[in-house]
């Protein structure tokens, strides 16, 4: 029988009832992670969880476990389910109370559910996507990984019906990021990403590139980026937990530089595939060529 976490305990699913009156499913009052399961272990857990835990101070809410006691339950819910390879999602809503705008009163209990998914897994290199251009829409503190996601959900959905498999999104000709990932470019050898400020979520997988870039010699500058810079690159990337390193390679109808995987993407997601084994173990025999 599945398991899932309520409030720090494995339970059964089928006996976790939610709350009508939870601020998550009435306001999107919350913030969640997902992490990635790979060879049943958690890969970069302790980065996403001291996002988690950042985005929920950033809402004033108090999460009442470390990094390591959520780690401990989390990893106890991968076994008890038996995940190899797959997911697990987690979410802090602010806690149940009375229908009102305003903050509960501080003895409200935050609500802490988790749950696992299966995720087939070949360890392949991501093949090419294909990507639209966007208004972003969303509101202004992007660094905060909220329930809130409305403006995400219209914009991939956006992506979805032009047959896509991204929706790439900018302000006033900016490009900030896509709608669930990170973009980056990369320009005559060198890779280009939108700073980490309150325009975009500081990605795990972005952080992880970056530092694979600083160990293959490969330039990086976190800049902002155009519409036009972007067209004109040489390669187009986007990165996010479930997608890991993912060449775009098509946008709007356009091919980006050859229309295949580039070189400086190919060595950025071998270098990533590596790191999955480094953290997780031996995955997959193909995984790095």
């Amino acid at each position: 029988m599945e398991k899932m976490i309520l409030n720090g305990e494995i339970r059964n699913r089928s006996e976790i009832k939610m709350e009508l009156e939870d601020r998550g499913y009435q306001f999107g009052d919350g913030v969640y992670e997902v992490i990635r399961i790979y060879n049943g272990k958690l890969f970069t857990s302790e980065m996403h969880l001291t996002r988690l835990i950042e985005s929920a101070s950033k809402i004033s809410i108090n999460i009442p476990y470390t990094v390591g006691e959520i780690e401990a339950q989390l990893k106890d819910l991968v076994a008890e389910n038996e995940i190899t390879f797959g997911t697990v999602y987690m979410q802090f809503t602010r806690g149940v109370s009375p229908r009102n705008h305003a903050f509960p009163s501080t003895d409200v209990t935050p609500v802490y559910v988790a749950y696992t998914k299966e995720v087939p897994y070949n360890g392949a290199l991501k093949p090419g996507a294909k990507a639209i251009t966007i208004e972003d829409i969303r509101w202004l503190r992007c660094d905060i990984k909220s329930l809130n996601l409305l403006g995400n959900i219209l914009a991939k959905q956006k992506a979805a019906e032009a047959g896509c498999f991204e929706a790439i999104q900018h302000r006033d000709n900016m490009v900030t990021e896509g709608s669930s990932s990170n973009i980056s470019i990369i320009v005559n050898g060198e890779l280009k990403t939108h700073p980490a400020t309150n325009l975009i979520l500081n990605g795990i997988t972005r952080q992880v590139m970056l530092k694979i870039c600083k160990d293959l010699g490969v330039s990086y500058q976190e800049e902002v980026f155009t519409l036009e810079d972007l067209m004109a690159a040489d390669e187009v990337i986007m990165t996010s937990t479930t997608a890991e390193i993912m060449p775009i390679t098509a946008i709007d109808g356009q091919s980006i530089g050859s229309g295949e995987p580039g070189t400086v993407t190919r060595q950025i997601q071998q270098a990533f595939h590596a790191e999955i084994e480094r953290q997780c173990g031996h995955v997959i025999e193909s995984i790095v060529k």
